[in-house]
């Protein structure tokens, strides 16, 4: 796979080339089978997102790093030296990061047609000692509300960045979208009704198939924060009529062709939060997910029902959607208030 080319050591990067040749040494019998055998090899490359690639190609480095270190050898990959390593890792790094690392190595072991047992004790049990003695709840982004989003929409001024910031910000609140689904938007993507707009999501975390959705965005009640008015004047401000819909604004204030990248939105969030007063907290930092976190949080308490929320949230899992639902209610009136202290 790609990861592997771009990211990892040559045997790994060889070992895909051997799976798709287990043609018991011959070569394709026809020069169709050939481009067959090139097109799977491409489509198997873009199986996973870019940013799941470069996560994974990071920790198998961490992990074969630790083996070389350490005097074991990395590949093939053993329940028991697995253990060892997460074993070493335990106390520095959060349980979803250790998570991720057996998927990666395991990921890795598949494709060299070397499969790894992740069930096996020596790991199951080693992540389950870890999370005991050394784990801690989970950090989940601060949601970010109405209220937030309307100091958020205040601070962005009205310079040509201020315009874009307002309607990113506006966008992905009200669509409760995640920062890849907000740079991957293009203007091909908006279309105009009279109620709103209508944005079309090429692809999303979840959408593995890549079936695609569509979503639809009224306009606001009042012109300082509706999503609608916010992109269209920000398309006229910046002259943009195709191409990608959020993009960077230089110093010299010009607007550049290329889309805005995620970690980009992660940078303008934090800087208008900072100048609107909006702070988070260790356990619920202030993120871009902030954003789709406050849409369910805020829908919930208005009353929307969990398959409103989950239609345009497009989450799979009721579970997942009802953690949001959760911590809304914490701020809402609570049980021991009725103890009569």
């Amino acid at each position: 796979m790609a990861w592997y080319g771009a990211y990892m050591p040559s045997p790994f990067s060889e070992a895909r080339k051997r799976q798709l040749a287990r043609l018991d040494g011959a070569k394709p019998p026809t020069a169709r089978a050939a481009i067959a055998l090139a097109k799977s090899q491409a489509y198997q490359d873009a199986a996973d997102a870019p940013a799941t690639l470069r996560a994974y190609a990071a920790d198998l480095a961490n992990y074969e790093a630790w083996c070389k270190r350490h005097g074991f050898t990395a590949m093939p990959a053993t329940p028991e030296v697995v253990g060892a390593y997460l074993a070493a890792a335990g106390e520095g790094y959060a349980m979803p990061t250790l998570r991720r690392r057996v998927a990666a190595i395991a990921r890795a072991c598949g494709v060299a047609g070397q499969p790894l047992d992740t069930k096996h004790p020596a790991i199951r049990e080693t992540l389950r000692g870890v999370g005991r003695k050394h784990g801690a709840p989970a950090r989940r982004s601060a949601a970010l509300t109405t209220t937030e989003i309307r100091k958020l929409s205040r601070a962005c001024g009205t310079t040509l960045a201020g315009s874009r910031d307002r309607a990113l910000f506006l966008i992905g609140f009200a669509g409760a979208l995640r920062r890849s689904e907000l740079v991957g938007l293009d203007v091909a993507h908006v279309a105009w009704t009279d109620a709103g707009i209508t944005l079309l999501i090429e692809r999303s975390k979840t959408d593995k198939e890549g079936e695609g959705a569509q979503i639809a965005i009224p306009r606001g009640r009042s012109e300082a924060t509706c999503p609608v008015s916010a992109v269209r004047d920000w398309l006229a401000a910046a002259g943009i009529t195709t191409g990608p819909l959020f993009r960077k604004v230089n110093r010299g204030g010009k607007v550049e062709a290329g889309r805005l990248s995620t970690d980009a939105v992660r940078q303008i969030l934090l800087k208008r939060a900072a100048q609107a007063g909006i702070e988070g907290t260790l356990a619920e930092p202030v993120t871009p997910h902030g954003l789709r976190a406050g849409f369910v949080t805020t829908a919930y308490r208005n009353g929307v029902s969990d398959e409103e929320i989950m239609g345009h949230t497009r989450h799979r899992s009721l579970t997942t959607m009802r953690s949001y639902v959760r911590r809304a209610k914490l701020n809402q009136a609570s049980p021991a208030g009725k103890l009569g202290l």
